[in-house]
């Protein structure tokens, strides 16, 4: 069934990442016109070239800024002519390390995008939406437990479930939903990233690992995430506000 999404108007932040551009596929594919932002101008203008006219539009922009964040909300209401979804989906892993020795530069900067830029992005963003709106978080399952060696990142994915309780109480009154998704493992470049950071020299041991805590023995595909996004994004979820939306093949039941 396709249309879901027919006319809609949507800003999509990390679009050049894997859940990103899957997302920014299915949301064509369903009738919506897309806003893509990310600060990777050419993995932008590659997706983009993939296109008819008029489909997507590109914003190049560093969320770890919120002036960027501000020129991104925008632009998008200038490009598209208002914003019904809002997919604020931006985000870093980090390093791997305890925290006791984890870099205080990395820290930072990791707060300043998988934080604030959420943060932002809902502050600058939501005031342009049109009414009866949908605005999707992308956290984690490192959103609802711990994980050892990532604890800026855990930190940061269970601070996007306040900001995302908080801001749909306080956008109700407009009928705009807000939700968050919760990836477990998805089989992209942020998982090898991860993998390679707990276990440089044998990365494939941290995937096996990771799969045997899976009941369905395997990582999510980014298309797996960006299916529950337009389950959000569309009037299938009309009702649906301040939910959690866990996406991990069993990993943590």
């Amino acid at each position: 069934m396709e249309g879901r999404l027919k006319g809609k108007r949507a800003v999509i932040t990390g679009a050049a990442g894997g859940i990103g551009k899957a997302t920014v596929e299915l949301f064509v594919k369903e009738g919506a016109k897309v806003m893509m932002v990310d600060r990777n101008e050419a993995g932008l203008k590659k997706i983009a070239s993939g296109f008819k006219s008029g489909e997507v539009d590109i914003f190049v922009a560093d969320i770890a800024k919120k002036e960027e964040i501000h020129k991104y909300a925008e632009a998008a209401v200038k490009s598209l002519g208002g914003i019904d979804i809002f997919f604020n989906n931006a985000g870093i892993e980090g390093a791997a390390s305890p925290f006791y020795d984890y870099p205080d530069d990395v820290f930072d900067n990791l707060l300043d995008i998988n934080l604030k830029g959420v943060w932002y992005g809902c502050k600058y963003v939501i005031p342009l939406m049109a009414e009866n709106g949908s605005v999707i978080l992308t956290s984690s399952v490192a959103g609802l437990k711990g994980f050892a060696g990532l604890g800026p990142y855990v930190a940061s994915k269970h601070a996007v479930i306040g900001i995302m309780r908080t801001v749909a109480l306080e956008s109700a009154d407009r009928k705009i939903r807000v939700n968050s998704v919760h990836p477990g493992p998805v089989n992209n470049r942020m998982m090898r990233s991860i993998e390679k950071g707990i276990a440089p020299d044998d990365p494939d041991s941290v995937q096996k690992g990771f799969e045997e805590q899976i009941p369905f023995h395997r990582y999510a595909e980014n298309e797996d995430i960006a299916r529950q996004v337009l389950y959000f994004a569309s009037d299938d979820s009309a009702y649906v506000t301040g939910t959690t939306a866990v996406v991990d093949g069993g990993m943590l039941l």
